[in-house]
């Protein structure tokens, strides 16, 4: 469920690895490798692992760049 639809809250700047792979219409596993794969930036908060939402965009960017290139 996505909250932020919801409610006036400010965008979220951290998500878990679940939000995030669902924010890119992907699955745990899949996020995981881009994650492990150094596709995706993520943050340490103690023993919790968090994915910026930019490094979101960025990644995004970043294939929009490349396949538009090819």
């Amino acid at each position: 469920m996505d909250t932020d639809k919801t409610t006036d809250a400010p965008p979220r700047v951290l998500l878990t690895v679940e939000e995030a792979a669902h924010r890119l219409s992907i699955g745990r596993t899949n996020m995981y490798a881009l994650i492990k794969a150094g596709h995706v930036d993520t943050v340490r908060i103690g023993q919790l692992r968090r994915v910026p939402a930019d490094a979101l965009t960025a990644y995004v960017q970043h294939l929009t760049y490349y396949q538009a290139a090819a």
